[in-house]
């Protein structure tokens, strides 16, 4: 048995166990096996973070939705940690109207996909229809340049979301960001916390709390240093020098959006 059977087994034996339901009659979790599946769509692109990935991949799944990792074409591809994911379906094939179109971040990988043309088209295209629009750590400058983040307040990795207004967005420091359909998350590990979001939204708080659960998600890190406040000043500009290569790329791929988006 593959460890996604066991975990779909453990969300429908949480979902529907007596011992969730609280006296309340109001409360407790409604699991109607009938019901329309939520579709997702997460594109997958090379160099992208797969933490960025896996735990929201890991929430829609415990959703009981149907997931599509999409890319231009079937062939693997490469994460940042040289682990390859296979796309489940193309661009063409990819869901028309998703409940949730979903984007990963990773700078290099980011920076190429805002400078290709097909990628952005499919965003555009399928951002407009999908019912919300999200992403986490630099998926969310992607997203602004594909022009879906216009006016919506959003965030990303603390280290690139200063480019978020020069793509039309406002910028909002926070874990995840909620702004009518638009649904940002922060740097990488801010993707548990996302898909329990959208897993309350796509379904309900009680379900979220029992993928939660399933999960075991109780953070409760060795060190306070995984925010610029936290962290220091001090270790923030050792660790801000070290990435700042990356930095340069990204400006001129967002000079080259902004002028696209007429902003």
């Amino acid at each position: 048995m593959q460890r996604r059977d066991v975990l779909q087994m453990l969300a429908l034996a949480a979902l529907t166990a007596p011992a969730l339901q609280v006296p309340d009659a109001h409360a407790g979790i409604k699991f109607d096996p009938n019901a329309p599946k939520p579709k997702f769509v997460m594109l997958v692109h090379p160099d992208m973070v797969l933490l960025d990935l896996v735990p929201a991949l890991t929430a829609f799944k415990l959703t009981m939705g149907d997931v599509q990792l999409v890319w231009k074409d079937r062939d693997p591809v490469r994460t940042d940690v040289g682990l390859d994911i296979r796309p489940t379906a193309t661009l063409v094939e990819a869901y028309a109207a998703p409940d949730v179109l979903f984007v990963p971040g990773g700078l290099k990988g980011t920076v190429a996909c805002m400078q290709d043309a097909e990628v952005i088209t499919f965003l555009e295209k399928t951002g407009a229809s999908a019912r919300f629009v999200t992403s986490v750590c630099t998926g969310s400058l992607l997203l602004g340049a594909a022009g879906l983040l216009a006016g919506y307040r959003a965030t990303g990795h603390w280290q690139s979301r200063y480019a978020l207004p020069h793509l039309g967005a406002i910028l909002e420091d926070g874990r995840v960001v909620r702004d009518r359909n638009r649904i940002t998350a922060g740097g990488v590990t801010a993707g548990l916390d996302f898909g329990l979001v959208i897993a309350s939204i796509i379904r309900d708080e009680e379900w979220a709390k029992s993928i939660q659960l399933i999960l075991e998600y109780a953070p409760a890190p060795p060190y306070d240093a995984g925010t610029p406040a936290g962290a220091g000043v001090a270790l923030t500009t050792l660790v801000s020098d070290l990435l700042k290569s990356g930095l340069k790329p990204l400006d001129e791929a967002v000079a080259q959006a902004h002028a696209r988006l007429h902003l």
